[in-house]
């Protein structure tokens, strides 16, 4: 598959650029919450990453699942959509991107997790309350969201 970001970066370097992409929060039958453990810092994120070129958003989420933590996603419902200044990154290689991140909630995957260790050092399912305090930074108000309504989303039977 082409790197649509990496031909991106050819041309301007590492200037800040609008990166569009979607992360996906999975659910296990404990309502526990799947985090990835990142290579380039020492923190935890969602599945998820940069859309290429003629993807969708799905597509786009299902794709990175897969790659990261070799999960196929069944259904997915979409949670919400972020943009703004305050998803602004700088990556440890001195690229700069403001994300818009499309978050889906996926309770109907399959598959057994393993970890594409080029991006990942560890993958793995952790109860709401008792999830890891180092949460990648442009990841943390996404899930702090969630569970903020959690309570209200197991009402209206979306999780």
């Amino acid at each position: 598959m082409a790197n649509y970001i990496g031909d991106l970066r050819k041309l301007v370097g590492t200037r800040p650029i609008i990166m569009c992409g979607a992360n996906v929060i999975l659910l296990n039958e404990h309502d526990q919450i799947l985090l990835h453990h990142r290579v380039d810092r020492d923190w935890w994120g969602l599945p998820g990453g940069a859309m290429e070129l003629g993807e969708s958003l799905e597509q786009n989420a299902r794709r990175e699942v897969l790659e990261e933590v070799g999960l196929l996603c069944g259904k997915l419902v979409l949670f919400n959509v972020y943009s703004g200044e305050h998803l602004y990154y700088k990556y440890p290689d001195g690229n700069e991107v403001y994300n818009v991140t499309t978050t889906f909630i996926c309770k109907d995957f399959s598959g057994e997790i393993l970890v594409d260790l080029n991006e990942g050092r560890d993958a793995r399912f952790f109860p709401l309350d008792k999830l890891p305090s180092n949460l990648a930074s442009p990841i943390a108000g996404i899930v702090e969201e969630f569970l903020s309504r959690f309570d209200e989303l197991k009402e209206r039977s979306i999780i």
